[in-house]
């Protein structure tokens, strides 16, 4: 439900009362009145007390507490299963892609050019959408083969194959060393077992006798689970390290809305100082920071306001805002 809250944020705060805006908003306003109805056995007094906000507030004709209302009841008309199993493959690829960003050591607020999935499932448009909004890409796309952004490495597991082979573990480490990773793992999904030739002849190595871990191929990053493979491409352009920037920037900004105790609705007047790069930058970016800051006018060179300094991404800047 914290998702679902997250992801409608932008139909929640539409201008007018349009239809899809009363749609999540009964959305919600249901989930959250059965999920308390559910709840209440186990937390009686907090289900009580958001019942009596959400339900008894506004239709006092509804039983008077939340413990004299009858128990949920499924509704197998408002399941789609579809929906579900697609949204269940958007998390687990967003978990993964968050995961690849943390490893690759990129701020989730620095946009990426794409990111590949390869998976027995396939999602349509509307859901890679979802994803490359949560992931901060510019594209997503379903693969049937990612082998061009990673390859697998192996080496012997000492443990089991030094009693086997003895001597020859040397030659084996050597011959995993050279083997082509993409090939050797198709080998061993379809047989369960690898064949290496050795001075002595052939041998078959067991999967349980290797140490298999994925090969990187350098700016993408990879992971595999439940039977996916998302890639990450970390190529940036300057267009998207600016694009970082300003997304920065206007995350600090709204930190200083806070600070500032300004209301959600203020409008405000932003200064930057200090750093001629990002006020180069933010005079060809104006119009698509005021939007996301609620501000009129973002003025360089000067300060005014509260203001702060910040260090974004390595630059150091000075900021003010300033409520009109």
């Amino acid at each position: 439900s914290n998702w679902y809250v997250r992801r409608s944020r932008e139909r929640f705060w539409a201008k007018g009362m349009e239809q899809d805006k009363i749609n999540a908003y009964m959305t919600l306003y249901t989930v959250l009145v059965d999920f308390c109805k559910v709840a209440a056995p186990f937390i009686p007094f907090m289900t009580e007390e958001i019942y009596q906000n959400l339900v008894r507030k506004d239709f006092p004709e509804e039983p008077e507490s939340i413990h004299l209302c009858l128990y949920p009841a499924v509704n197998e008309g408002l399941i789609d299963k579809e929906l579900e199993d697609n949204m269940e493959h958007v998390l687990d690829v967003v978990v993964m892609g968050r995961a690849l960003r943390n490893s690759s050591n990129t701020k989730n607020r620095q946009p990426l050019p794409a990111l590949f999935i390869k998976a027995s499932w396939e999602l349509n448009e509307f859901y890679t959408a979802i994803v490359a909004d949560e992931l901060n890409v510019k594209k997503v796309e379903m693969k049937d083969d990612v082998r061009e952004y990673s390859s697998y490495s192996f080496k012997p597991q000492l443990k089991t194959l030094g009693p086997k082979f003895g001597k020859q573990i040397g030659e084996i480490r050597n011959a995993l060393a050279a083997i082509d990773g993409n090939k050797a793992m198709d080998e061993i999904n379809e047989t369960g077992v690898l064949t290496l030739t050795l001075s002595t002849g052939d041998v078959k190595i067991e999967k349980d006798d290797l140490l298999i871990e994925t090969a990187q191929v350098e700016g993408f990053e990879s992971a595999s689970d439940k039977g996916i493979t998302v890639v990450l491409d970390l190529h940036l352009t300057e267009e998207l390290v600016e694009e970082g920037l300003i997304r920065e920037m206007v995350s600090k900004i709204q930190t200083m809305r806070k600070e500032a105790d300004f209301e959600v609705m203020d409008m405000i007047t932003i200064y930057v100082s200090g750093n001629d790069r990002l006020e180069e930058l933010i005079g060809r970016k104006k119009d698509m920071m005021l939007k996301d800051v609620m501000a009129t006018d973002i003025v360089t060179g000067s300060l005014s306001g509260y203001t702060k300094e910040w260090d974004i991404n390595g630059e150091k800047v000075s900021i003010g805002v300033k409520k009109n």
